[in-house]
């Protein structure tokens, strides 16, 4: 191996020594050679790039002088020296956090968007169906309604490229073109129809049969009949001619468009199934209104059940409450009744729903409002009625008063009075009373 080496020495040295030319073999001073470039100061990113790019260093030694920057090693040299010289691993480098997070962005993938314009296969067989239609591709662009907005210049530009149509399912297919726009020849027909008749299916089929070459073949007599309803009330048949308004000073006012109108064509054809209707549609709100006459009595009195949650007692509709264990009335009429419901007697106030009534009467008193804003309960059943722990006989009446305690056959409740109700109702009858 030794040997080897220096005999290549030796041939390096001869060949450097052949490319220095005859200035050298003459002895003369060769001429110094230095670079022309000029020295600049390193910055910061250049530094950052010379030390990311930079290659593993060469081991001391291992440099060969006589070797040309353009030759190459051969595979026979190359073993040579990596058996002779192994070069040392140098770990590369770590690049600058600013410098990774760029290569970072600079190697993502960039994100494709949806094309939200993309024509699908129902637009192009629909835009067909139109431009064979009506031989118009603006009107197309009006009057077509596209999954999507398209400009006309699209509309122009897709008109041949329609291939996707073919894979439509047929019920889409007849979907869509049921939607083909009419042609003026259609609309010519249609609006020959008279306005005032009511034509059925059969006049639109009629259509059909004798002009098939006119109608496109998809047509059918209810989309002819839904077409000609939308023509009638565009004012578009033949028929429904509209008289120009005046210009200038002879300016047509509505008394003269009243005088203009014949009131014989105004009048509506009597129809009897509307008529039979609103008879029968009279007698239910009838009926509704004597069922509310006869429930009247349970709207004089309201039950509230009593919760643990505290609730106002009056409102801007209660005279009184009589307070409970379990429920609330809240009197709202001047005269009201107690006792205990059954099947042939109803009363206001059902004593029944606080606790048990049957030593209660049907009808054991009644509660009443003087004009003064008194209150008095009258007794009418056989068992007393104790007002404060007095006995009211039946027959007789005693006066309420706010916080009186009523006690009806084991049955006690609080009688509460709405002060600020009561002081209007006095005074309302104080001013009658002056006029």
């Amino acid at each position: 191996m030794a040997s080897g080496a220096t005999s290549r020495s030796e041939d390096e040295e001869s060949l450097a020594g052949q490319k220095r030319g005859p200035a050298a073999a003459s002895g003369a001073v060769p001429k110094r050679r230095s670079s022309s470039r000029f020295i600049k100061r390193k910055k910061f990113d250049d530094e950052l790039v010379e030390s990311s790019l930079a290659k593993p260093s060469r081991a001391k030694g291992g440099a060969e002088p006589g070797r040309c920057s353009g030759s190459e090693p051969s595979s026979s040299e190359k073993k040579k020296v990596s058996k002779v010289v192994p070069a040392p691993v140098v770990p590369s480098p770590v690049p600058a956090p600013g410098l990774a997070k760029r290569l970072k962005k600079s190697k993502q993938p960039v994100p494709v968007t949806k094309d939200l314009g993309r024509w699908k296969p129902a637009d192009d067989l629909l835009l067909i169906n139109a431009v064979l239609q009506t031989n118009d591709l603006s009107a197309v662009h009006l009057g077509v309604k596209f999954s999507c907005r398209f400009t006309l210049r699209e509309v122009q530009e897709r008109w041949l490229a329609c291939q996707a149509m073919r894979q439509l399912h047929p019920e889409a297919i007849a979907a869509i073109q049921s939607k083909v726009l009419f042609s003026k020849a259609e609309e010519l027909l249609l609006s020959r129809v008279g306005s005032g008749s009511q034509p059925s299916l059969d006049t639109f089929q009629d259509l059909l049969h004798k002009h098939p070459d006119v109608f496109y073949p998809s047509r059918t007599a209810k989309a002819l009949q839904l077409h000609w309803q939308l023509m009638k009330q565009y004012y578009l048949l033949e028929d429904q001619t509209v008289q120009p308004l005046p210009k200038g000073d002879q300016v047509l006012n509505f008394s003269d468009a009243e005088d203009m109108v014949d009131d014989s064509k105004l009048k509506d054809v009597r129809d009897e199934v509307l008529e039979h209707e609103l008879t029968v549609a009279d007698r239910r709100q009838k009926r509704e209104i004597r069922q509310l006459e006869q429930e009247l009595h349970k709207w004089q009195v309201l039950v509230d059940s009593i919760t643990g949650m505290s609730s106002p007692d009056f409102d801007s509709q209660t005279l009184a409450v009589l307070r409970g264990r379990m429920v609330r009335y809240l009197m709202r009429s001047r005269e009201i009744t107690l006792g205990r419901a059954t099947k042939d007697n109803q009363i206001d106030v059902d004593l029944a729903l606080e606790g048990p009534a049957w030593k209660i009467s049907r009808k054991q008193g009644v509660i009443k409002l003087k004009n003064n804003g008194d209150f008095f309960i009258a007794n009418e059943g056989r068992r007393p009625i104790y007002i404060d722990g007095r006995p009211v006989l039946g027959g007789s009446k005693w006066k309420l008063n706010n916080n009186s305690v009523v006690e009806i056959a084991s049955l006690r409740f609080v009688f509460l009075i709405n002060q600020d109700l009561i002081a209007l109702i006095k005074a309302e009858a104080a001013k009658l009373a002056q006029q």
